[in-house]
Order: structure tokens, then sequence, then C-alpha cells
């Protein structure tokens, strides 16, 4: 299957969940999103009834929302999908407090950064569920609700449903406990918080489901409870599982970065790269939770991951799917074009100037003068050792500038080598540098 095949991933009103599953709840277990839950029995006959309304939260601790919310936004869909009503919260309130890191106390954000943030987050939030038809979906803020709660009424309508045993036994509230840091009031509250919102949102909304992470378990079952206790009803949440890497090293992280879906801030070359270079003991798993796959396709793909893996068919499928999902198809077109240009198989001089400084920016760089010798060039990028090395790998055919081989050991950089200021440089098939021109 050609890449050019599978780049224009299906447009929201396309999406579909998997028919040959007998209930939504199957689908979600076979992808593995459930980690835990409340009743699931109840969960199953709720999502397979009448439309329900259902929500998850985003705090604004961030100006974008990264890999482990786009896990929500998915399931978000996925549920919206299967004919229920979602809510998209976005905290205007909790984010001015920050839920507990099990380490360390958050800092704290002002507040006209955090409204300045609930915007791009309320934006991108947007993108991935359906604003139209008998089950829209609904962006809502839990400052609306909460900024005209006085203290005094915060503390007697909703903190005396509360015990603190209970709130002590949370696994972020007693690692923080147990650390040398301790906990604020403030981050000790947060559940409080968290539950009240899933109460608000019961009465605004009649909204019966709450999902999240399963490191947020104690927040969500602070609503649930709240609940039982307030109104006397049964509710639900579900916890998807934290998705770590086959070698046990935290997913979403890439050298220390989160990968974020603001393209200013994880660019979209940088985001298919991160996909491409998935793990053949993780790719699987990956299409099941973020794309729309069907049960059957991501079969076949496993299969090829099985029988012919260094063609990686299931990785360039899992990074055009997701790409397209984040960032558009034509983002995803350009950054398919800049991976093929690096290597020869497309025009360097079709990309565009952002393109191709993401697509460098991965890369070994050196700033250098015009006319720099090829040779230097290749000693500053790390691409050789030393001048010596330089001159055989020119003199042996093994050397291309914006894939042309460098036919002189003498051969310079110059301005006609130039693309938006910039030139690729490889030796042999795969090992490429980065070269932009000074000033």
């Amino acid at each position: 299957m050609a890449d050019t095949d599978i780049l224009a991933a299906e447009p929201l009103s396309a999406q579909r969940n998997d028919p040959t599953f007998e209930t939504l709840w199957d689908e979600l277990e076979w992808r593995g999103l459930v980690h835990v839950s409340t009743d699931a029995v109840a969960l199953k006959e709720l999502l397979a009834g009448d439309p329900v309304t259902y929500y998850c939260g985003f705090d604004p601790t961030a100006p974008s929302l990264h890999l482990g919310n786009l896990v929500q936004l998915l399931l978000l869909r996925r549920i919206q999908l299967a004919g229920h009503k979602p809510l998209g919260l976005v905290g205007g309130s909790t984010g001015l407090i920050g839920d507990p890191r099990p380490t360390a106390e958050r800092t704290l954000n002002t507040k006209d950064t955090v409204a300045e943030w609930v915007g791009y987050l309320q934006a991108q939030v947007a993108r991935f569920l359906s604003f139209e038809g008998d089950n829209a979906a609904r962006l809502v803020n839990n400052l609306d609700w909460t900024a005209p709660l006085s203290a005094i009424d915060f503390l007697r309508d909703v903190g005396k449903h509360f015990r603190v045993g209970t709130m002590l036994k949370k696994d972020a509230v007693s690692a923080r406990l147990n650390s040398s840091e301790g906990i604020s009031y403030s981050e000790f509250s947060y559940q409080i918080l968290q539950g009240m919102d899933f109460l608000e949102l019961y009465r605004q909304y009649g909204c019966v489901l709450q999902t999240g992470g399963s490191d947020q378990w104690g927040n969500l079952t602070s609503g649930t409870e709240l609940i039982r206790k307030v109104e006397g009803v049964s509710v639900h949440a579900i916890g998807t599982p934290l998705i770590e890497n086959s070698d046990g090293t935290k997913f979403g992280k890439s050298e220390g970065n989160a990968i974020w879906l603001d393209a200013a801030m994880c660019s979209p070359y940088r985001f298919y790269q991160f996909w491409l270079n998935t793990d053949d003991a993780d790719v699987i798993a990956r299409l099941k939770i973020f794309t729309f796959l069907t049960r059957e396709e991501i079969d076949e793909l496993a299969r090829a991951v099985e029988s012919e893996p260094f063609k990686r068919e299931a990785q360039r499928r899992l990074a055009l799917d997701v790409t397209t999902l984040v960032h558009g198809a034509e983002a995803t077109a350009a950054v398919v074009a800049a991976s093929a240009a690096l290597f020869g198989q497309g025009e360097l001089a079709d990309l565009d100037r952002d393109t191709l400084a993401a697509a460098l920016e991965e890369l070994p760089t050196a700033t250098v003068a015009q006319d720099a010798a090829i040779t230097q060039l290749l000693v500053d990028t790390s691409l050789t050792s030393s001048l010596g090395e330089a001159r055989r790998a020119i003199a042996q055919g093994g050397v291309y500038l914006n894939n042309v081989k460098v036919e002189s050991e003498d051969a310079t950089l110059t301005d006609a080598d130039l693309i938006h200021g910039m030139a690729v440089l490889r030796r042999g098939k795969k090992t490429l540098a980065g070269v932009a021109a000074a000033g």
C-alpha cells in the first residue's frame, strides 16, 4: 500500500465505530481503553441503551493538550459515535489549582494566563467532536459555577460530604504526604473541586458518566461518591490505562519533551516522526487506541508486522492516520513529502520553509558561512570525524548535498545550493545532517 493511498484520513463526519463488535463496551475493551471502571455490567448496558450525557475534563496547565489527552479526546469521540452526548470540560477553575502531581507542588499560573489557555484548549477539544445533530457536543467551563461560589458555601454545601480519611488514601495525595514536599491545602482540595464538577454537570445536563486517565481515578470517584451522597443516584466512571512503551518508558515523551497537539509546540513533522518510530512491539496497541481502523484492518497490519516488519507498514499507517487526525491532510502530505525528499525520493526544493526547517530540527545541524568546504561541513555536522575521512567519503561517492552526489573533494557550499537558506547533507543512504547559512 503506497503512502499516497492512505494520506486522507476520514473526516469527522465519516468516522465510525467498528460494527463487528456487538456493543460499544466490547470495542472499548478490545481497544484497551478500559483499565478501571465502576460497574462494568451496568456500563455495558448503559452505553448500549438510550443516549446519555457524559464528560471528560481538561485542565489548562499548559497552552496545549498532549498525547495523553488525545486518548481521552478519542474516547469522547468513540462514545459520541455510539449516539451519546459529550461534554468537553476545560477547567478554568481547576486549572488555577492543578491536580496534585506525585512528586512536587505545581507552579501556579496567573488568572490571565489560565484564561488564555482555556481558549486554546477549548479550540483543540472542539476539533475532535461533532457539534451537530441530536447528540451534539457542548463545551463547558467549570469557572462558570465555581467563581460565584463563596468559600463558606463551598465548605458547607460540598466540603461537608467529603471525609478526610478517604481523601488521604488517594494515590497522588498519599504519595505527596510521604514525600519531602508534602502537599498544600489547595492541591489537597482539588478532588473536591472535580467532584463538584460532576455533581454540577449531573444537575445541569443529567451527566451520568465521566472518563479520564486511571491516574485520576481518585478524582473520578470523588464525583461518583458525591452524587451518590447528595442526589442518591449511581453514576459511572471509566479510567483509561496509562500508556507505556513496551520497554517501560513513558509514552509521549521524546528526549524529555512532551508531544503536544499544537503545531507551534511540536511541528507536524516531529509529530509524524514520533509515530513512525513506534516499536514493533507497541504499534498494534497504538493503532487500536489512536485510530478508527477496524479490527479487520488492524489484524491485517498485525500480520504485516509479523511477516514483513522491515516494511514498517503498520508504523506508516499509524503515523499517517494520527497526524492527519491532529494536523489535517494538507500538513500530513507536507511532512510525508519532506520525509521522502530527505532521502532522495522527492524534490527538496518543493518543500515550504517551515516544513524543511522542522525536518532539519530533527537532524544534527551546523550553521556555516557560504563557500564553506563540503569536507568541513561533514566534520561540523559529525557525519565524519575528520577532514581525511570526509575526503575519502566523497571520493567513494557516498556524500550528497541536497540529494546530488558531491563529485569533488574541493566542492563548497554555494548560494545556489541553499533552499530557504538551508541545505541537506547526506552520507550514504540514511545518515543525514542539516546545514543553515549564517546570517
